[in-house]
């Protein structure tokens, strides 16, 4: 079934709805049960064992031998209360679209096909109003210093749709370093898994970037070594150089499922390791109260100034400066 069904689903993508019409059982591109599971904890920037995704709440008391995950930044109070309220009241007076997996959205940002590489701006116009004191905010964020946002989606999860997200790794052609996500309205969690197709996503792309983030948001040349260190203490890859690079998963090697918390209110970002090594979703069983998250995509390295694209991608980063 490739072609959308009235839910706005397609292949193998499902929800409640068309499961019950058409008689189709969701993929839930099962979890690998013999791999270790550990929960980040944001308040000391590291994971520890388990799945119970509200543990990093007994910080600092925590259980186990910790494994420092790279890549990952959680502020759990980003929003304040009354920002939030704000927030939602705009986004529900927009119309939604459907999307997949039983979940709506409210796309801001140019037209991308990511398969011919082409970039146009199309319709897009910049952001509503009522969403800039997010943007605002980022400036007060170290690791997203100088983060231009070119793309705001906002992305309903309706537990009654069995809304869910398939595990992917960011496309690497147009979105930049950092993937930025709000979250509002309920908890959820972000369940990451080490990337079993790095040929997909464009990923090659990434050793090619003139420039890359190093651990505190800011830019550095690269100078094209993409060999990977190895942290004895957690047997984890780690950057080597401040370069990240893409590896295949190893034959017999055993990769941990990280179960990163997003709370209300809170800001994700991934960079590195965990951008682009890691494939990330959101489970079915994870969306029990209707969940609302603001995502942010920046422009890669060629696309900004100095980059080989950096003309072409002008009209679009002049259009998101723009709020209406």
């Amino acid at each position: 079934m490739a072609k959308p069904r009235p839910s706005g689903c397609k292949g193998r993508r499902t929800c409640l709805i068309c499961e019950a019409a058409y008689e189709l059982n969701q993929d839930n591109y099962s979890l690998n049960s013999n791999s270790p599971n550990f929960v980040y904890c944001p308040l000391c920037n590291l994971c520890y064992p388990g799945s119970g995704i509200h543990s990093y709440k007994t910080h600092p008391v925590h259980e186990g031998q910790p494994y420092k995950f790279e890549g990952i930044y959680v502020n759990i109070e980003f929003l304040s209360e009354k920002e939030h309220e704000s927030l939602i009241k705009g986004i529900d007076l927009i119309p939604w679209d459907l999307s997949q997996s039983g979940r709506r959205k409210q796309n801001f940002g140019p037209k991308c096909n990511f398969k011919k590489r082409k970039l146009r701006l199309g319709d897009f116009k910049g952001f509503p109003k009522f969403s800039k004191l997010v943007q605002d905010k980022f400036k007060t964020v170290p690791i997203l210093k100088d983060f231009q946002t070119i793309e705001q989606c906002s992305l309903e999860y309706d537990p009654k749709q069995g809304a869910s997200i398939d595990p992917h790794v960011d496309d690497c052609w147009i979105w930049g370093e950092r993937v930025v996500t709000v979250n509002l309205l309920s908890d959820s969690v972000l369940t990451m898994t080490y990337n079993p197709r790095p040929e997909k996503y464009n990923l090659g792309l990434v050793g090619s970037y003139r420039k890359v983030l190093d651990s505190d948001g800011n830019y550095i040349p690269n100078n094209n070594d993409l060999s990977m260190g190895i942290d004895e203490k957690n047997d984890s890859s780690v950057r080597k150089n401040s370069v990240y690079v893409v590896e295949p998963i190893k034959e017999g090697a055993t990769y941990p499922i990280i179960y990163v918390p997003m709370p209300k209110n809170s800001l994700l970002v991934m960079y590195g390791n965990a951008r682009y090594n890691y494939e990330h979703r959101i489970l079915r069983k994870d969306i029990t109260e209707r969940r609302v998250c603001l995502a942010y995509r920046e422009f890669t390295p060629p696309y900004l100034e100095g980059g080989e694209f950096y003309e072409e991608g002008k009209i679009v980063t002049e259009k998101a400066k723009e709020f209406w």
